[in-house]
C-alpha cells in the first residue's frame, strides 16, 4: 500500500469480493447487506422474491444499478449516468457480478 493513502474496507479482500477496472481502474465489488437493501428497493419494489425473479433474467439497465450497488458495497460511489459512460468490458463486468453474488450461495453451506 502507498505511503500517505487511506486504507478502505474494501483493501481488506473477503470470501465474494470480485475485481472490474472501469476506465483503466480497478475496482472491488462486493455484495454487502447495503448492496442488497439497495438492490432490493430498486430492482424488486422491497421484495425480495421480486428481486430474485428480476436478476433471473436481467436486463443490461439492471446490471448498471446492480454495478452501482456492488461498487458502493466495494466503497466506490458512482452515478449510473457515469455508469453509463465508463469503458467497462461488458462480459468480464457479467461474470464479475456472478462471482460476488456466488458469495450468497457460498455462506449457506457453512
Amino acid at each position: 500500500m502507498s505511503e500517505g493513502r487511506k486504507m478502505t474496507h474494501a483493501d481488506q479482500s473477503r470470501p465474494g469480493d470480485a475485481d472490474i477496472v472501469i476506465n483503466g481502474e480497478r475496482h472491488v465489488l462486493r455484495l454487502t447487506l447495503g448492496a442488497l437493501a439497495s438492490l432490493e428497493e430498486t430492482l424488486g419494489e422491497g421484495d425480495f422474491e421480486a428481486l430474485q425473479k428480476r436478476l433471473s433474467s436481467p436486463r443490461l439497465a439492471d446490471l448498471l444499478i446492480i454495478l452501482q450497488a456492488l461498487l458502493a458495497g466495494g466503497g466506490v460511489r458512482l452515478s449510473l449516468e457515469a455508469l453509463k459512460a465508463s469503458d467497462v468490458d461488458l462480459a468480464h463486468a457479467a461474470r464479475a457480478v456472478a462471482r460476488a453474488f456466488a458469495a450468497l450461495g457460498e455462506g449457506a453451506h457453512e
